[in-house]
């Protein structure tokens, strides 16, 4: 930082003064919520609307049951409380200042990988045109110097929302992998780095103030320097986190074990307690979840005042074969929609059958990573026809089962039927004759063009050069072709054009 302070023209020592002068100013000030607005980067006090919410649970329901299946108590939960944390946004200041502190409704989900738990948010923020910041817990550190600092999500949120404040303050912020910061407890006691990121969570998810400089940025810290040195004043803006919704989630591995510990413990007595056993063995790990407490996440490794933070817990169901299928079949389905997406960049439009989808649902189930499956089983069968497709002249194609189970063997029969097709279209195009090709000749043509490696179309055009002049003489507009003919093309007209002037005589 020496070289950069002394290229400006500030002292090294004047800029460390300036900078804890700006910082004990800040400390003595009392906070002032600002609204902003973003200019070229630079966020600038402006007026905002009065934050407005009508939105009711069953209409959230209704709209997540269009994009996600199954997890049914999981979306009426969300629905649900996410809801009634914003219409409580609508009532006036007074009414809330009757309570003391502020109780909010911050959501815990829990469920394996792959079963919906970021799509769900990401669909609840667009809904309800919040702005919305993901973060992962995993790259946050008790200091912010290795990783980041958790007060970033509020200077995120802040970008989200263009700069207002305002908005910002009624945003979500959403924690993915918060399982990854339960403190685990080893020879040394208890991981203090990870309760340290939970302390700091705790903070924003209680009540604070974020200043939307960050102390640990240099850039912005030595913006407010020589702010203060043109104008004898630091701009302040902060962020008030009070209104702001948490959810987090996580996979949280092994926690069905605690669970089924504690059950076996509440049962009294040998004949309980080995009912209890048999009853737990049979019980799968998601029927374990839904039986979560408290108690159980911080023998995870969470703090009580963390946990306590987070009154509202979600426990979403993996998916079955029958699930992701359920998935693709969806009209709305992000993966479907997506490929074809792919492919109508190149003008080419694609269907799948229901065969098809059930395959790939089944290679995706044996994946083991829920719907994110999905998206690697298609693209295993379809990357090739991605490539090759676009090179040659067609407008559509069907994925049926034949092409899940054998790719290469689908692409190349797709490829040779097209580039006959195109012979076809060419020549009743160039001699307004219609060609009808039966299935075995287009086998022995494809037989034919593979052993002499080049395409259908290309054999086509050799065979029949003298076809559009021929079948002209001999009056016809429409010829059949068998595979009679593909045998000697040449010898097959010479015949018709005989036969033709036999018959004029």
């Amino acid at each position: 930082m020496q070289p950069r302070a002394e290229k400006m023209g500030l002292d090294p020592e004047k800029l460390r003064e300036l900078l804890a002068q700006q910082l004990e100013e800040q400390r003595q000030s009392p906070t002032q919520p600002e609204a902003s607005s973003t200019q070229g980067g630079t966020a600038t006090t402006t007026e905002t609307e009065a934050f407005h919410f009508d939105l009711k649970p069953e209409e959230l329901e209704a709209y997540l049951d269009q994009y996600v299946i199954r997890q049914r108590e999981a979306k009426a939960i969300l629905s649900t409380k996410i809801c009634t944390h914003f219409n409580r946004l609508n009532l006036p200041p007074e009414e809330e200042g009757e309570i003391v502190g502020n109780i909010k409704n911050n959501v815990l989900m829990i469920g394996p990988t792959g079963v919906g738990k970021t799509y769900l948010i990401r669909l609840i923020a667009r809904k309800l045109g919040v702005p919305f910041v993901k973060g992962d817990a995993t790259k946050f550190s008790e200091t912010g110097y290795v990783g980041g600092d958790v007060e970033d999500l509020v200077r995120e949120l802040v970008r989200d929302a263009d700069g207002d404040i305002e908005r910002a303050q009624h945003g979500i912020i959403y924690i993915d992998e918060i399982d990854k910061i339960a403190s685990s407890r080893g020879e040394h006691g208890p991981d203090v780095s990870r309760s340290g990121v939970q302390r700091n969570l705790l903070k924003l998810m209680e009540e604070t103030d974020v200043d939307l400089k960050a102390p640990h940025d240099i850039a912005s810290q030595m913006e407010s320097v020589m702010q203060m040195q043109q104008t004898g004043k630091v701009e302040r803006q902060k962020v008030n986190t009070r209104d702001i919704l948490y959810i987090v989630s996580g996979a949280f591995s092994g926690l069905d074990e605690i669970i089924g510990r504690r059950l076996n413990k509440n049962s009294m007595g040998f004949q309980a307690n080995a009912a209890a056993t048999s009853n737990n063995e049979q019980i799968e790990e998601e029927e374990l979840l839904a039986h979560v407490r408290a108690a159980d996440l911080i023998e995870y490794g969470f703090e009580s005042e963390f946990i306590g933070r987070l009154p509202v817990i979600a426990v979403l169901h993996g998916l079955s074969v029958a699930d992701l299928c359920e998935i693709l079949q969806n009209p709305k389905s992000d993966v479907i929609l997506s490929k074809k997406r792919d492919f109508r960049a190149y003008g080419i439009g694609v269907d799948f059958t229901d065969e098809a989808l059930s395959l790939f649902a089944e290679r995706a189930y044996e994946e083991h990573i829920g719907a994110r499956g999905l998206v690697s089983a298609i693209e295993k069968v379809l990357l090739n026809y991605e490539k090759k497709l676009p090179s040659i002249d067609i407008e559509h194609f069907t994925v049926d089962a034949d092409t899940v189970l054998n790719p290469a063997a689908g692409l190349a029969h797709l490829l040779q039927d097209t580039s006959l097709r195109n012979f076809l279209e060419a020549f009743k195009l160039e001699h307004d004759i219609i060609l009808h090709v039966t299935p075995d000749a287009v086998e022995r043509i494809e037989a034919v063009a593979s052993e002499r490696d080049i395409t259908p179309r290309e054999l086509c055009e050799e065979m029949f050069s003298d076809y559009g002049h021929g079948l002209k003489l001999a009056g016809l507009h429409e010829f059949r072709i068998g595979p009679e003919i593909i045998n000697d093309s040449q010898e097959a007209l010479n015949a018709l054009i005989k036969s033709y002037y036999n018959q004029r005589e």
